[in-house]
């Protein structure tokens, strides 16, 4: 064992503490799941074979973490005795003094004194009950297990010994927490990652070269990738995954030319790989947690084997839906079979006698068989491996001898929940079309005549007239099922979001940010008297800046008021005197958000402000000006405070020293820091970048670990390359916090010579235009090779924080106003982004909850999108005047990244809907969550309601924003006048007949001083 060995001594104790609350609660409601048993002792002899853990040592890693072989564990509902030997004995020793009791016996070379140790278990357990848990089934090997195998033999006749194998699957190995559910779904992504990337890729390679190659050797260089750590990385597992945690579990198995196992239990053959059915099967486990896939592949197949295929996929499907919270096993296996009695029941022979097993440490909890005669009933929690498949199906129309006979599997790795099991090996694709695949020749379509020329109808005139016609068609046809397919898949997709969410947030889930959550603030000026400053026994008003309190003299006693509990202060002159008013916060003000400030007892009564009168006009006005200017400075820190929250201090760089870092000059940065505007250095480093800002001293780190994401952007269609980084955290360049760096060179011409010389050595004329154009697009594709090349150095430097090069796609782009002006925001692999002017957008595609577009309706020119986040105390991302042309776009795109998104007429109030969300989230997704945005977009032909809704914005608060679409932009000044122009106005109002412009024209006239004679002749010239 490893000296660095450290067991996690809360997460033993947890664990430990939630099986001995499961066994008490059994005992009360009648020994259903430890079947009466008063302890259990579980032993492992000899260590385990890489990959392969029995239920015990499945037990220790469940508890420890870790496996320690020759060890004895004996629990009973008050403590935990383990026998073990001494250097073991040190890594558990910090284990005690935890809610458990935990007794630990060191073995050594005594035989006598190692009997005791045996029998003083034996006696603890005697003494907790006649039924004692033991596996019954028990393969232990070595001289450890076989030395308690014989002293249990002692008490054989005294107790009743209980199989403990189905007590370790129900109490602590089945039910996973969330911890072990995030390590399940890394390596269930892991496995499909390499099927669905690797295998078939190489699988269609070696197919249409027709190269030879063994099922072995192809195995086994399956089985190599698992060292490939930049695989993995580019595979995004998780954020935290870590490749050197992975082993093999199921290693790489690959079937083919008549010769089917579907246990995958037998070593892969020396025969060559063979087109025609080929099945592939392996398990990922990660950190201990294993998972399994398995798909089959079909090459050239024919109407049989596809038919076959089609049934075995319904029957999986089948499966996967119907497990879920409180199913029993043998229901899933039934109805399964039924479905194939159904549909063919010939092939019952040939179909599995089980549908799948329970996994997680161990590879096979043949406890949660789903097989016909399992009563387990299914929770929530559990992972299974759910595997269907049909055994040696005769070949109706084969290729040769060796496709005679062929078999078929799928296998997943899931998780049950209360409704839909979520399936973590979803990225390998299982339907017909990603399974199937074809390298015969095709037969070449029957050309049809050319329709004759019309000769009364010129050339260009036909082809129009043609292309209009069948562009009609088709676009009717292609869009209505295109859009009932969208409709459909959106429809899972709010039903899946409506489920999640009641499951995230549960009965008694309370307010995320309500007012049960606000704490009384307390504000202490003065600790005892002697603390109060000399001036006070004068009796007069004082501003004491240093303890931030006012002192004002009551009833012949100098009273602080800390600067908090005062809300302003004014004076008035009346007189010969001044009134001075103090006005004090206190709750029913009618404030607004003030009013939501929580206090001790509401019921009290409060002092909502204090009048004072002095004839001293100056000492007053001194006085009132010294409270305003406190009340503001201490006004702005809270704020600065605020603002400076999130903003976490970095660990410092660490430079290479070694050889001379990557670096890129003449780049600029964006926030810009002060001084001069000159172009720097950025240099990789360990663990993170270093901007050096030209040849001053100033310099900016960035840590790996502190980068969330890493974007490229060319500067084709662009001014400027960009490397873009968005952080996690915000971090103070000068004075300023910011969340996204950007670096940058720009692409002109005339900012950046590649030749070093400060003189051009060409010099471009008229006649040399297209010599120009040329060297403009080779110095831009040079300055984007190398930009791209930099920011795959950086990828590669920060691999082990699971950054990775990201560029935007401009084909799915489309223009929009998220801040000040409208910009093309272009959608990633994992975000949605604006890096070409700040402020940029940067938006993480997985933190979004639901998209809602709004002002969609006949007769409008853009519309709006509002992007709600998952963190429901984050403020809705708003994305205004997105042409309308681009609607089906942005749909098509929302529905492809599998984000639910729903539509309406009119602009909502988000602040009042997120309010009512965070307010009772359970009650919010039992009234049914997102889906009264739902109900707007299917009810489009409806008559628009005359009572106005909750949500939606009132006139006084869209006015803003409809000057702002109506005007198109801030880019597009002048894009209402060009419109009126173009007659290309909405028509939505009438215009102005001839006596109202009259009027007008006349108060103009007034206004600039034309006489009534000047009047009088436009009037004839009109």
């Amino acid at each position: 064992m490893a000296d660095e060995i450290v067991i996690d001594k809360n997460v033993f104790h947890e664990r430990l503490s939630s099986f001995i609350t499961k066994w008490k609660a059994d005992k009360r409601s009648g020994d259903a799941i430890f079947g009466g048993v008063g302890s259990i002792a579980v032993v492992l002899g000899k260590a385990s074979e890489p990959g392969v853990y029995q239920k015990p040592a499945a037990f220790q890693l469940w508890l420890l973490g870790y496996e320690f072989p020759a060890t004895l564990f004996v629990i009973t509902p008050e403590a935990i005795q383990i026998v073990t030997t001494k250097k073991k004995a040190s890594y558990l020793e910090p284990l005690k003094g935890g809610k458990t009791p935990v007794e630990i016996f060191v073995r050594g070379k005594d035989a006598e004194a190692n009997a005791k140790q045996f029998q003083s278990c034996l006696d603890t357990m005697k003494a907790a009950g006649k039924k004692v848990g033991v596996m019954t089934k028990d393969i232990s090997a070595g001289p450890f297990a076989d030395e308690w195998k014989t002293a249990l033999e002692g008490i054989s006749k005294d107790v009743e010994l209980v199989d403990l194998a189905p007590i370790l699957s129900n109490a602590a190995l089945a039910v996973k927490d969330e911890k072990e559910l995030r390590t399940m779904r890394d390596a269930s992504r892991a496995s499909s990652g390499i099927l669905a990337n690797y295998f078939v890729e190489e699988m269609s390679e070696i197919l249409d070269a027709e190269k030879k190659i063994t099922h072995k050797v192809f195995s086994d260089k399956i089985s190599s990738k698992i060292d490939d750590s930049k695989f993995f990385q580019k595979l995004k597992v998780s954020s935290n995954f870590d490749p050197i945690n992975l082993d093999w579990g199921l290693p790489p198995t690959v079937q083919s030319g008549g010769n089917y196992d579907l246990k995958f239990n037998t070593e892969p053959d020396d025969n060559n790989l063979h087109a025609g059915v080929i099945l592939s099967a392996l398990g990922l486990r990660y950190q201990t947690y294993s998972s399994m896939i398995g798909r089959t592949y079909m090459v050239d197949p024919n109407k049989s084997q596809e038919s076959n295929y089609k049934l075995l996929l319904s029957i999986h499907e089948l499966v996967l839906k119907s497990i879920k919270d409180g199913v029993v096993a043998k229901d899933v296996y039934n109805k399964a079979l039924n479905l194939l009695r159904s549909k063919k029941p010939d092939l019952e022979k040939h179909f599995l006698k089980n549908v799948g097993y329970g996994i997680g440490i161990e590879n096979k909890d043949t406890s949660l068989l789903l097989s016909a005669k399992n009563n387990r009933t299914l929770k929530d929690g559990m992972t299974l491996c759910i595997t269907t498949g049909f055994t040696d199906l005769k070949n109706p129309d084969p290729q040769d001898k060796k496709s005679n006979v062929y078999s078929m599997v799928l296998i997943d790795t899931i998780r049950v929940a209360a409704n839909d099991a979520a399936v973590f090996t979803k990225d390998a694709a299982s339907d017909l079309e990603s399974v199937s695949f074809f390298f015969k020749d095709e037969e070449e379509p029957e050309v049809k005549p050319k329709p004759k020329r019309d000769s009364r109808i010129g050339a260009v005139a036909q082809k129009n007239v043609q292309k209009t016609r069948l562009r009609a068609e088709r676009s009717t046809n292609q869009d209505a099922e295109k859009e009932a397919q969208r409709r459909e898949h959106q429809k899972e997709l709010h039903s899946k979001k409506q489920a999640q969410g009641l499951e995230t947030y549960g009965k008694g889930a309370g307010a995320l940010n309500g007012t049960e959550e606000k704490k009384f603030k307390r504000f202490e000026s003065y600790k005892r008297d002697n603390q109060f400053p000399a001036a006070v026994k004068d009796l007069a008003i004082h501003v004491d800046r240093k303890a931030l309190t006012v002192i004002l003299p009551i009833m012949g006693r100098p009273v602080p008021f800390h600067i908090n509990t005062i809300k302003n202060a004014s004076h008035t002159p009346e007189g010969d005197f001044t009134s001075l008013r103090i006005n004090l916060l206190s709750p029913g003000q009618g404030v607004g958000r003030k009013d939501d400030q929580p206090f001790e007892d509401p019921t009290a009564h409060f002092i909502r402000s204090l009048t004072f009168r002095s004839r001293d006009i100056d000492r007053i006005e001194e006085i009132t000006r010294s409270i305003t200017q406190l009340k503001k400075e201490v006004v702005l820190r809270e704020q600065e405070k605020k603002q400076m929250e999130d903003v976490v201090e970095q660990d410092k760089l660490v430079t290479i020293k070694s050889r001379k870092p990557f670096t890129l000059d003449m780049i600029f940065m964006r926030p810009a820091l002060d001084g001069k505007r000159v172009p720097g250095v950025v240099e990789v480093h360990q663990n993170g970048l270093r901007y050096i800002h030209g040849s001053s001293p100033q310099k900016i780190d960035i840590l790996f670990a502190n980068m969330k994401h890493l974007f490229f952007q060319p500067c084709q269609h662009e001014l400027i390359v960009i490397i873009h980084l968005h952080l996690k955290n915000p971090i103070m360049i000068g004075k300023k916090k910011t969340r996204d760096i950007q670096f940058f060179r720009e692409a002109t011409e005339m900012q950046f010579d590649e030749t070093g010389n400060r003189k051009r050595r060409h010099k471009f004329g008229d006649e040399e235009e297209f010599e120009q154009e040329q060297e403009e697009r080779r110095r831009r594709a040079q300055l984007d090779k190398e930009f791209k090349n930099f920011a795959e150095k950086i990828a590669d430097a920060a691999r082990s924080e699971n950054v990775a090069v990201d560029i935007p796609f401009r084909e799915l782009g489309f223009t929009g106003v998220p801040s000040r002006s409208s910009v093309l925001i272009q959608p990633t692999t994992d975000c949605l982004v604006q890096l070409t002017e700040p402020p940029f957008l940067v938006l993480t595609l997985n933190e979004i909850e639901v998209v809602h577009l709004e002002r969609v309706q006949f007769g409008l020119r853009n519309f709006d999108m509002v992007l709600v986040f998952k963190d429901f105390n984050r403020s809705p991302a708003h994305i205004n005047t997105i042409p309308v042309e681009s609607l089906d776009a942005v749909k098509d795109w929302l529905d492809s990244v599998e984000i639910p998104f729903s539509e309406g007429p009119l602009n909502l109030n988000w602040a009042t809907i997120m309010k009512t969300v965070i307010s009772d989230p359970h009650q919010f997704f039992v009234d049914g969550g997102w889906s009264f945005l739902a109900a707007e977009s299917d009810e489009e032909d409806a008559q628009e309601s005359e009572e106005e809704s909750a949500f939606e914005m009132s006139e006084s608060e869209l006015a803003v924003s409809d000057e702002s679409s109506e005007d198109e932009s801030d880019f597009d000044e002048n894009a209402s006048a060009e419109a009126s122009e173009d007659g290309s106005d909405d028509g939505d109002s009438e215009g102005e007949d001839w006596d109202e412009l009259e009027k007008k024209a006349r108060r103009k006239d007034k206004e600039s001083g034309l006489d009534d004679e000047e009047d009088k002749s436009r009037k004839r010239k009109r």
